[in-house]
């Protein structure tokens, strides 16, 4: 005889575990993946769900183990899993304690580049009259440190920000003598073409530590033809200043992004293959935005939701396998939600932040004082709508500023947990609600979920990612390294 009774004896009975909450999206005709509040999930098939939900599942089904140590369900004497599903919870929320992080400088709406689908209306060079002065610069600054987070970073935007470059330094040097007593972690970052990045300029870079966030939207011919400047040479430039930035500012201080458009939309592996060739190690495949001369040139509307998800998908896939081949490259956007899921931790990206990250994870300083919650909402004043103009710089104090209504309302609003359609949603733990975006397109902050872009678009990475995760071992591996990269 066997010392020890079998596991059963030591189980509940049958039907006297609790369900805990969550939330459960069918995937296809047999399986069912269910998410709680944490960001834990777990895939069932629909008999099992139908028996778990009506607490006939059995103590020793491999899938009941599995939900009990994910928090899905507890029995009798169970105390630990509501505690750690509310430090997982408290996790997922601790951004918002440290408030505003990231401050965005518009120093200038000039550009030397004529792009098509260019979100910020940018200004011919020689219109001095849409450069930031000094005086707002100042204002500015008094309140980025009145912020209470621990970590503040600047960033510098356009336009092109290198044709104001006296009043970047101005500002990184301003920034530097009131952190002296301040003692933030402080860091800066400018959204360049690097185009007009000269030695002087990039040796000051340099020198005060100016991480520098470039474009590159792929080979040569379809870079020229998305990005137009005078002389055609918008590539040429590029890799001219790119060369000469990792030579002097270093090669792990110079980045790149590129934007989707219609004529991208075929040549997804040969974008990629560009920025492999030119030794980046990642890349964010990014949709237009509904804001400025994309919406003017009719850009915008070129592809739907599904189109740019299918390059997305492909573009996915081919990276997946460049990585099982041994060449490591990371999808940007693939990697934040992925943390998401695989982690406790949110990276803070505004789009997938609930409440928004609006005003809370940054704040826009446009060239003539006037404040916006977000990048987004400064690109949509230029087109005509002040909706999410907070204040100026001017005429409002920092508390008027963070306290002002059209703020409020909208972290009010932008709560997934309380808005029809997000808040049964099984991907609400991964996604946020972007309300600047649906102002934008359905003139509500909340939008109809039904027919929204931005739930398409999410739903269906969210829906590939999940896949992958549940049926190809190799690419849950690589999605790990990605979200644990050390």
């Amino acid at each position: 005889m066997s010392k020890f009774l079998p596991r059963g004896a030591f189980a509940p009975p049958l039907g006297e575990y609790e369900l805990l909450p969550f939330r459960f999206e069918r995937l296809d005709e047999d399986t069912v993946v269910l998410t709680n509040a944490g960001g834990e999930f777990a895939f069932l098939s629909a008999q099992k769900l139908d028996l778990l939900v009506n607490q006939q599942l059995l103590p020793d089904d491999i899938d009941y183990i599995d939900l009990r140590s994910r928090h899905f369900v507890r029995e009798p004497s169970d105390r630990a899993p509501l505690e750690l599903l509310a430090l997982k919870l408290r996790t997922r929320f601790h951004r918002l304690a440290d408030f505003t992080n990231l401050h965005l400088f518009v120093v200038t709406l000039r550009c030397d580049h004529s792009c098509p689908y260019c979100q910020v209306s940018r200004q011919s060079e020689d219109k001095a009259a849409f450069d930031m002065t000094r005086g707002t610069a100042d204002k500015a600054l008094d309140i980025v440190f009145r912020s209470p987070s621990p970590g503040l970073k600047i960033e510098f935007q356009g336009g092109e920000p290198l044709l104001n470059f006296d009043l970047i330094k101005y500002i990184v040097e301003h920034a530097e003598a009131r952190n002296e007593s301040a003692g933030r972690v402080l860091q800066f970052v400018c959204a360049t073409t690097l185009s007009l990045a000269t030695r002087e300029i990039l040796e000051y870079c340099r020198d005060h530590k100016i991480l520098l966030s470039s474009s590159l939207d792929g080979p040569q011919d379809l870079h020229d033809k998305n990005r137009p400047r005078i002389g055609r040479n918008s590539y040429e430039k590029f890799v001219d200043g790119l060369t000469r930035a990792r030579e002097i500012v270093g090669w792990d201080s110079v980045s790149a992004l590129m934007t989707t458009t219609h004529s991208s939309l075929t040549r997804v592996t040969e974008i990629i293959d560009e920025y492999i060739s030119q030794g980046f190690s990642s890349i964010f495949l990014r949709p237009l935005s509904p804001y400025g001369f994309a919406i003017k040139t009719k850009s915008y509307a070129a592809y739907d939701a599904e189109t740019w998800f299918n390059f997305y998908k492909d573009g996915l896939d081919y990276i997946i396998d460049l990585n099982k081949r041994g060449i490591h490259f990371v999808e940007h956007y693939s990697a934040l939600v992925l943390t998401k899921m695989l982690t406790a931790n949110d990276p803070g990206y505004i789009d997938l932040m609930t409440p928004s990250g609006a005003g809370v994870a940054a704040v826009v300083f446009n060239y003539d004082g006037d404040v916006y919650a977000s990048d987004e909402s400064r690109m949509l004043n230029e087109m005509g709508d002040p909706s999410f103009r907070i204040g100026n710089l001017h005429d409002n104090t920092y508390e008027e500023i963070f306290t002002a209504d059209n703020l409020l309302g909208t972290l009010e609003d932008s709560f997934t947990w309380s808005i029809p359609g997000c808040e049964q949603c099984a991907f609400e733990p991964y996604c946020g609600a972007d309300p600047v975006f649906h102002h934008a397109m359905y003139g509500d902050i909340l939008g109809r979920k039904p027919t929204s872009e931005f739930c398409h678009r999410n739903m269906a990475v969210f829906k590939h990612l999940l896949g992958l995760l549940r049926q190809d071992p190799e690419a849950r591996a690589i999605f790990i390294r990605w979200v644990n990269p050390c």
